[in-house]
């Protein structure tokens, strides 16, 4: 798919609010081993899938296995482990 010099954006419906899920969105963890870890997105692959990478192995996961946060972190899109950790120890959320 070709979107041009536009990223896509994804809205997640939380009640009331919709979250824009995106690369640099701050997540928790819903099911999984890992349930309860705060994750960052590091790529969007379509609407239902993301890379998540941070406080997590570096995976490719459901949306419907997260919860988005109101916070994001400053990444590039397809960050390393290391900028991932680091984005989310700056912003005191490991």
């Amino acid at each position: 798919m070709n979107y041009g010099w536009r990223r896509p954006v994804i809205t997640k419906n939380l009640g009331e609010n919709m979250i824009a899920v995106e690369v640099g969105r701050v997540c928790v963890k819903t099911l999984g081993r890992e349930a309860g870890n705060t994750c960052v997105i590091v790529d969007v692959l379509d609407k239902n899938f993301v890379v998540i990478d941070g406080n997590v192995k570096r995976r490719r996961c459901n949306l419907k296995h997260l919860e988005a946060t109101d916070k994001t972190v400053e990444i590039e899109k397809g960050a390393s482990t290391e900028e991932a950790k680091m984005a989310l120890d700056t912003a005191g959320l490991l």
